[in-house]
């Protein structure tokens, strides 16, 4: 072993190193069959008592993929129709809206680019049109004069930005949530593609990837005038036109009454209640040209974010009046975070504003001390509370929220900020964990499948000489799987394919070396200047072959995404343990045997 000191102190420190970062890995596993096998009140209790330890066992694990511990797969899509509107500003009209219509269908009809349809769209309507007369840019130099293929282009330019702007808002959403290394990629012009291993709260997932975090503040509409304009929705639908207490009408002669409730000294900025699968109703009746133009100005009809029980044990969504114009958005927004109220320990959400929200906010609530300000999130009324003081610093909270999970993502989304244009979930699939289990089992199985026939192989072809290749062989995949779990890569089962291939590879350069040292033993010369002269001349072949791989597995790793990557990743980490199992770990054994008894050595 004279002049190994140095391989074998690598080979120790190296599989020492590796071992401790595969322990959290096994430990993992078997505190989570301990804990299969408990009650589910003992094992909360278990998991409640030592949290802190299974969360630093779960943060260090080897990460298994979604195709292999199961999760979520959602295909979200950038409301381009939204942006394109919101984009024109106060320049949008109706042509503008029924064009945007007619390219969204025609969109969806060929597959085809929205925006590019847009132009087909406006264009027939005249081919002399200009649609610089809804946008205007003097930083990207769009003006009235810009041609229609101008405005295309930088409206594509602002799809693409807000793109990335979402892809980076959801993925710092995603990383609060807590996801063990998430796939967000970029599909085509409007797409993204979420991965999410060990997710199954779907509904939660949906609110958290969807929501456009549009926080606004917004004053309420003027009491006696909405009041009023309650009665003569009402009353429009009111079949006896003699009744006069139109709040009281027998359900079955009015069709609004028939699907929104009233109730006693209800506030007077509440239209109605109703359930939910009558909410539709409601807005169509009130949506009504002759009703809308009953309400009062500036006033528009928004629903809560959830429902509120009555003692009857019925569940419904209240209707709220609040003024058109924002007051404040959540921009201002500086931090947040859940406190608990100190009666009822429910969960709410603080919030501090900068410097200019915090002037507006002292000046919005001092001029409407006894007067409700919505909190409106999305679109919904998240809070409605009633001012009581003039609120200065720009301190706030949200109340009434249904648990400390709610709570959390609600901070979450008002500190990754605003998405750019709405999101729409197209297509999700949850993988279940028993799919997970049979990708796991399918390719351990594939992976010692592969294991044992190569060392079936190498024993009978090359004796002793491939019996030693043999342990370094199973020695480089504990240093592969160690790698993976040292730098927190996802092994995936493209990974496990990644494995099975660097199996044969590892064995190839093997294969060159033992091969070097028959011709070398036929040549004349002993076993020990064979096995020198083996090891030096099979070198440049095996550098050659192994490095031009890598270059390959670089560039998927690089370029690629999702399995892809994954593939990449694994290769990558197996070629260099390969070159080190067959350069310095077959080395030493081969050299430790050929000293202690030559004789007994053979390669064939």
């Amino acid at each position: 072993m004279q002049g190994n000191g140095f391989k074998i102190f690598l080979i120790v420190a190296f599989l020492g190193y590796f071992l401790y970062e595969l322990s959290a890995t096994v430990i993992w596993n078997l505190e989570e069959k301990q804990m299969s096998e408990m009650t589910a009140d003992e094992e909360a209790a278990y998991r409640t008592e030592n949290a802190e330890k299974l969360s630093d066992l779960r943060d260090n694990i080897l990460s298994l993929g979604l195709d292999l511990q199961g999760g979520m797969h959602v295909t979200l899509e950038v409301g381009t129709p939204q942006l394109i509107l919101e984009l024109a500003g106060e320049n949008r009209d109706e042509l503008l809206s029924e064009v945007v219509s007619e390219a969204r269908t025609a969109s969806l009809e060929n597959d085809s680019d929205f925006i590019d349809e847009m132009l087909t769209a406006f264009e027939s309507r005249d081919a002399n049109a200009r649609l610089s007369r809804y946008y205007r840019s003097d930083a990207d130099e769009i003006t009235r004069r810009s041609t229609n293929e101008e405005i295309v282009a930088y409206l594509k330019t602002q799809r693409d930005a807000a793109l990335d702007r979402a892809i980076e808002i959801i993925r710092t959403r995603v990383d609060r949530f807590g996801v063990t290394e998430p796939s967000i990629v970029k599909q085509g012009s409007s797409r993204i593609i979420v991965e999410l291993p060990g997710v199954d709260d779907e509904d939660r997932v949906r609110n958290l990837l969807k929501g456009t975090a549009r926080l606004e503040f917004r004053t309420g509409p003027d009491a006696q005038d909405f009041s009023t304009f309650r009665n003569q929705a009402v009353e429009f639908y009111n079949v006896e036109p003699d009744t006069t207490d139109s709040l009281q009408l027998d359900a079955s002669t009015n069709p609004l009454i028939d699907v929104i409730g009233f109730v006693q000294g209800q506030s007077p900025y509440v239209f109605g209640y109703a359930s939910s699968e009558d909410t539709a109703r409601v807005m169509e009746l009130l949506n009504a040209d002759a009703v809308k133009r009953m309400m009062p100005r500036s006033t528009e009809l928004l629903w809560g974010s959830r429902t509120i029980e009555f003692a009857d044990g019925t569940e419904q969504f209240t209707l709220f009046g609040v003024n058109t114009d924002i007051e404040l958005t959540g921009d201002v927004i500086e931090e947040a975070s859940i406190q608990f109220d100190p009666t009822t320990n429910a969960a709410e959400v603080a919030m501090g504003m900068n410097s200019d929200g915090a002037r507006t906010w002292s000046r919005i609530t001092g001029a409407n001390i006894g007067k409700p300000i919505a909190i409106v999130l999305d679109g919904y009324v998240v809070s409605y509370p009633n001012v009581q003081t003039k609120i200065s610093g720009g301190n706030s909270t949200i109340t009434g929220l249904d648990s400390i999970e709610e709570a959390e993502d609600l901070v979450n989304i008002l500190l990754s900020g605003a998405l750019p244009a709405p999101l729409e979930i197209i297509g999700s699939r949850t993988v279940g964990a028993t799919l997970g289990e049979a990708s796991v089992s399918a390719g351990l199985n594939s992976i010692l499948i592969g294991l044992l026939i190569v060392a079936i192989f190498m024993i009978v072809y090359y004796r002793k000489g491939g019996a030693i290749a043999d342990v370094a062989l199973i020695t480089n995949i504990v240093f592969i799987l160690g790698v993976l779990a040292s730098f927190g890569a996802t092994l995936t089962l493209p990974g496990m394919a990644g494995i099975v291939l660097t199996i044969g590879m590892a064995v190839d350069a093997n294969v060159l070396i033992f091969d070097r040292i028959r011709e070398e033993q036929r040549g004349g010369k002993t076993i020990k200047a064979a096995i020198s002269a083996g090891f030096s001349n099979a070198l440049s072949a095996i550098i050659d072959a192994n490095v031009t791989t890598g270059f390959v597995a670089i560039i998927l790793m690089s370029f690629g995404s999702g399995p892809i990557k994954g593939f990449a990743v694994t290769l990558l980490a197996g070629i260099a343990c390969s070159l080190f199992s067959a350069l310095v770990i077959t080395r030493v054994i081969v050299d430790y045997f050929s000293q202690k008894n030559a004789d007994s050595m053979s390669f064939g």
